[in-house]
């Protein structure tokens, strides 16, 4: 019986899976010193923070993580111009007893079970409409594309910075890197006009990566992504995490899976409310398990993390996968949470 690690691999690489991959049950997504310098620890329904690029960011009960805070007191550029004056990278570089508090959390991880993944978030779009106000930022993508592709390299150029000491101090596995690109119907750019701007920014990040010793590129964005798939696999990205049910997860394996890896088709809205059911999410697994197969596929909640904001719905969609596994794959529930770490519950 494989481990969760190896069967992850399998599913990706096009191998033989013995089994549907867990949600998140192969990935372990760690931090590095930069999580210490980016913000100001921002609980839920906590007052709003500051973070270093200036942007001010709430948390509000029952929601699933935080956004920034757009009143035009607190929108950080305000002249898209002049963004320069008002966009200032932080620094990045840290002392080695940061790096070594943190390896040490990586140490703890066990590399036989799951993969030591780098979390990684804003992206590079979610960072400009974090700066400018999803608004603005939209507007300026069609009227200010220069300045737009110039901020997109100041940002791409502060990305490779901090992947250059993830690499070089903690040598990821894996990176897990949201950026959500569009609405649960749509994306937010004509596929072309996404290209123009995204593309190349992404095929050097992700290039970065691979070709200094990350395996597998993890891309979160829970959202209508189906007409971006040809450039996902262009810029290198391994795994589509967040793939909501409006993409038709169904219509996109037969045409990509040898080449991509979906991860989700469980969106959140089916099983994290206020009163959600064991019977929700039993039916919200079994919805994504049955017809499919384990190669190229993942089932998992859309969100970009494990964990859910409503508790326990994660663990309750844990538990039914496992014993679709056990009943569909000749394994024991036993045997199957023998081959993982103990869940990881981020939210």
């Amino acid at each position: 019986m494989l481990t969760a690690k190896e069967n992850m691999r399998q599913a990706i690489t096009g191998g033989t899976p013995d089994r549907f991959v867990n949600q998140y049950e192969a990935i372990r997504l760690l931090f590095y010193p930069w999580m210490l310098h980016s913000s100001p620890a921002l609980p839920k329904g906590g007052p709003d923070v500051v973070n270093a690029w200036g942007v001010t960011n709430s948390w509000p009960d029952y929601v699933p993580g935080p956004f920034p805070v757009h009143t035009p007191d607190k929108i950080v550029v305000k002249d898209i111009e002049n963004w320069r004056d008002y966009v200032k990278a932080p620094p990045l570089k840290f002392p080695d007893s940061e790096w070594e508090m943190f390896q040490k959390q990586w140490d703890e991880v066990d590399g036989d079970k799951a993969f030591k993944a780098a979390f990684i978030a804003p992206g590079l779009f979610e960072q400009t409409h974090h700066l400018c106000s999803m608004v603005n930022a939209l507007v300026y993508y069609m009227e200010d594309d220069d300045e737009m592709h110039e901020m997109l390299k100041y940002l791409l150029d502060w990305e490779i910075e901090l992947a250059d000491g993830i690499i070089s101090h903690l040598h990821p596995e894996m990176i897990f890197h949201h950026d959500d690109w569009g609405s649960e119907n749509s994306t937010f750019f004509r596929p072309e006009m996404w290209a123009d701007f995204f593309l190349e920014p992404y095929k050097t990040l992700y290039g970065f990566y691979h070709e200094n010793g990350v395996e597998f590129v993890v891309h979160h964005s829970d959202s209508y992504c189906a007409t971006l798939v040809p450039y996902m696999i262009e810029m290198g990205m391994d795994v589509w995490q967040g793939v909501m049910r409006t993409n038709h997860v169904e219509e996109l394996i037969p045409k990509y899976a040898d080449k991509i890896t979906f991860m989700g088709n469980i969106d959140n809205k089916q099983v994290d409310f206020d009163g959600w059911t064991t019977e929700d999410c039993k039916k919200a697994a079994l919805l994504a398990l049955d017809g499919f197969s384990p190669k190229g596929y993942i089932p998992c909640i859309t969100q970009g993390g494990p964990g859910s904001v409503y508790p326990g719905t994660y663990a309750e969609l844990t538990k039914y996968i496992d014993q679709y596994n056990a009943e569909k794959f000749g394994f024991t529930v036993e045997e199957i949470e023998a081959q993982r770490m103990p869940l990881q519950i981020m939210f």
